[in-house]
């Protein structure tokens, strides 16, 4: 998605980021994760650093400061793309503050090809290491992505802070892990003797297959919904708008809404998947 257009006429420090984060409810001790837009924010003086060091001084010495450090590849290349893979050298392709993060001295990355993070901060070790060490769930990206033991599980057992800097919920990461808890909860529901089955129904890494695919245009409508319960906050960096979220009651309350209508939300041949799996457990 295009982020926001920032007014380079408005000047950003590192303290009006710290202010930004503190009016939007992030404090000392938080773990905040972030997606973000830097031209979005107008001209920032010290450039990604400065938001990197506003969000440290909001969060404290106790605190942690995480951010995406996605991959990405075309069709002909997804084939390297865990061959090539190396978290001291792969690239990050999702913003330059993402990417200057990582090249920080103080910064952990977690070791997954598609969907790592960087993280600073007191528990930036914890957070970070084994990514996909257990508690394998399939998916797209492979069943370790968002395993029980990542860090996008980690969010959610930390209610963290999850923010957007001048970009919506069309970029939302956590949203893979929803679709992730949608299928596990599924599955719970499968006769054990058939889940072997069923999982091998669904897409995989380089694998077709069925997955509840939330749509990217969906995304901003649930973003509407979260807000109207308050559970997405509203500030302002400089040009560009902050969005924030709880990880806990955001996909708690995401998970509602998608089971509540599935046929709103999900792909057809999903639905089918699922309704399978409701005709076997009535035999």
């Amino acid at each position: 998605m295009k982020p926001q257009p920032g007014d380079k006429s408005i000047q950003v420090t590192r303290s009006d980021v710290t202010a930004a984060a503190r009016a939007i409810g992030i404090g000392p001790g938080d773990t905040v994760f972030f997606h973000s837009s830097l031209s979005s924010m107008g001209t920032v003086v010290g450039g990604p650093n400065a938001v990197i060091d506003g969000f440290l001084d909001a969060v404290g010495p106790t605190g942690t400061v995480v951010v995406p450090t996605l991959c990405n590849w075309t069709p002909e290349e997804q084939k390297f793309v865990f061959v090539r893979w190396n978290p001291k050298t792969s690239l990050s392709y999702v913003g330059l503050i993402t990417e200057t993060f990582r090249h920080r001295a103080e910064a952990m990355r977690s070791d997954h090809a598609t969907h790592s993070v960087a993280a600073i901060g007191a528990r930036a070790v914890e957070l970070t290491a084994l990514h996909g060490g257990s508690g394998p769930r399939p998916g797209p990206f492979g069943p370790a992505a968002f395993a029980k033991e990542s860090p996008w599980q980690k969010f959610y057992d930390w209610n963290a802070a999850y923010g957007f800097i001048g970009v919506t919920f069309r970029v939302c990461t956590m949203v893979h892990f929803v679709e992730s808890l949608i299928v596990e909860r599924a599955l719970e529901r499968a006769k054990p003797e058939l889940r072997p089955q069923r999982v091998s129904q669904l897409w995989g890494w380089m694998k077709p297959g069925v997955w509840p695919s939330i749509r990217v245009d969906d995304r901003e409508t649930i973003e509407r919904m979260l807000a109207e319960k308050g559970i997405v906050r509203y500030g302002k960096i400089g040009s560009a708008t902050l969005r924030c979220a709880r990880a806990r009651p955001m996909v708690d309350e995401w998970l509602a809404i998608v089971e509540r209508e599935p046929q709103r939300w999900l792909p057809e041949d999903f639905l089918r998947w699922l309704a399978g799996i409701q005709q076997e457990g009535r035999q």
